[in-house]
């Protein structure tokens, strides 16, 4: 058996290191694909809860964000049970620009 020449182990070393950081890689992508499924596990068994006040929270805050958060239609419609819901006007942050301005209980405009 003839010996590699150093430039021919080097070659090899090369090639055994993008395996492996590919293997990295891999693995990085499964931890943190398994963090969202166990995130998302726990969201969803919280929201099915709906006995504390947190829990009515996270609803109302995701009832809020993922319309704006999912973009493609797909998506919409694994959460169209979750979206259908009226968030409640007291939560919302900020009022559209088509809605009429408070006013003040005495009749007049606040400015």
């Amino acid at each position: 058996m003839a010996k590699k020449t150093i430039a021919e182990r080097l070659a090899q070393l090369d090639a055994q290191r993008e395996a492996l950081r590919a293997r990295l890689g891999k693995e990085e992508r499964a931890k943190d694909t398994r963090r969202k499924i166990l995130l998302g596990a726990l969201v969803l068994h919280r929201l099915g809860e709906d006995k504390r006040e947190f829990d009515k929270a996270l609803k109302e805050w995701l009832q809020r964000e993922l319309p704006g958060f999912l973009t493609r239609d797909d998506d919409k419609v694994l959460f169209a049970d979750l979206l259908a819901a009226p968030v409640p006007t007291s939560v919302q942050a900020v009022p559209s620009s088509s809605q009429a301005a408070p006013t003040a209980t005495d009749g007049t405009a606040e400015t």
